[in-house]
C-alpha cells in the first residue's frame, strides 16, 4: 500500500548496494519516481557533474543523501592521516550532500514542498568504531547541516531530517568490519543492542519512508537514531 508519494520525484544517492538500494526500493514501492545515483552514474563530489545530473531530471520532490562511506580507509592516529585521505572521506560524506541539496532546493522552493533526508551514522553522534576521524567528523557535520537547512527551508515548505543508523551489515566494508570483531566481539556488539539483533537496510528505509511522507509535514530538523536501542559508549 502506498502512502502518498505517487507523482513525486525522488533522488537517492549511494544506491549501489545495502542501505541506498533498500531506500530506493521502498520509495518506489510507495509510488515515487525514483532516480538512483551511485559512482557509475555521477561523481557527486564534483559540483558541475551534480548540476548536470539534476538538470536532466528536472524538479525533485524528495532527496535522500545517502552517499558516503570510509573510502576504503582504516583508522590511524591523526598525525598519520594524509590530507588527501581526510578530504576523500569528507567529500564523500558531506560535500556530496551539500552539492545535491543545493541542486535540489530550487525546484522544491518553486513547488512549496520538499523532503530532504540525510543519512548520517552512529559515528556522527558518538565516535567511529573504526577510529576514522574524518568519518566521524563528516557524519557529525551532516547532522549540523540538517539542522541548519531545516531552519533555512522550513518557511518554504521543505523539511530536512536525518537518520543515524546503528551497525548495519549492508556492504563489503561493514561485512569486513563485522568479521574483524570475531565471535566474542560480535556477541559483545549485539549484547549492547536492546533488540538483540543487527539492523537491516530495510530498517533504515522504513525511517526514510516516514520522513518522506506527507505524514511528517510538521517534523523537521530532527535526528533519529535507528539502531535497535544501541548503547553507543
Amino acid at each position: 500500500m502506498t502512502i502518498g508519494l505517487t507523482g513525486k520525484t525522488a533522488v537517492v544517492t549511494g544506491t549501489a548496494h545495502g542501505i541506498g538500494a533498500a531506500i530506493a526500493k521502498a520509495l518506489r514501492d510507495d509510488g515515487a519516481d525514483v532516480h538512483e545515483v551511485d559512482k557509475d552514474t555521477a561523481d557527486l563530489t564534483d559540483s558541475a557533474a551534480v548540476r548536470s545530473f539534476f538538470a536532466a531530471i528536472g524538479a525533485v520532490d524528495i532527496l535522500v543523501n545517502n552517499a558516503g562511506g570510509v573510502c576504503g580507509q582504516v583508522g590511524h592516529p591523526l598525525e598519520d592521516v594524509p590530507d588527501d585521505d581526510w578530504r576523500a572521506v569528507v567529500d564523500a560524506n558531506l560535500m556530496t550532500a551539500f552539492h545535491c541539496t543545493r541542486a535540489a532546493i530550487p525546484g522544491m522552493k518553486a513547488s512549496g514542498w520538499g523532503r530532504i533526508i540525510n543519512i548520517s551514522s552512529a559515528a556522527g553522534l558518538t565516535v567511529s568504531k573504526t577510529g576514522i576521524q574524518a568519518y566521524a567528523s563528516a557524519k557529525a557535520g551532516l547532522i549540523g547541516f540538517t539542522r541548519q537547512m531545516a531552519h533555512e527551508l522550513g518557511p518554504v515548505g521543505v523539511t530536512v531530517n536525518c537518520i543515524a543508523p546503528g551497525f548495519i551489515l549492508s556492504n563489503p566494508t561493514t561485512e569486513k568490519q563485522w568479521r574483524s570483531y570475531g565471535p566474542d566481539g560480535q556477541r559483545d556488539l549485539i549484547s549492547g543492542i536492546a533488540t538483540k539483533r543487527l539492523g537491516t537496510p530495510e530498517d533504515i528505509a522504513n525511517g526514510v519512508q516516514f520522513f518522506a511522507s506527507p505524514r511528517s509535514g510538521w517534523i523537521t530538523g530532527q535526528i533519529i537514531a535507528i539502531d535497535g536501542g544501541s548503547a553507543f559508549l
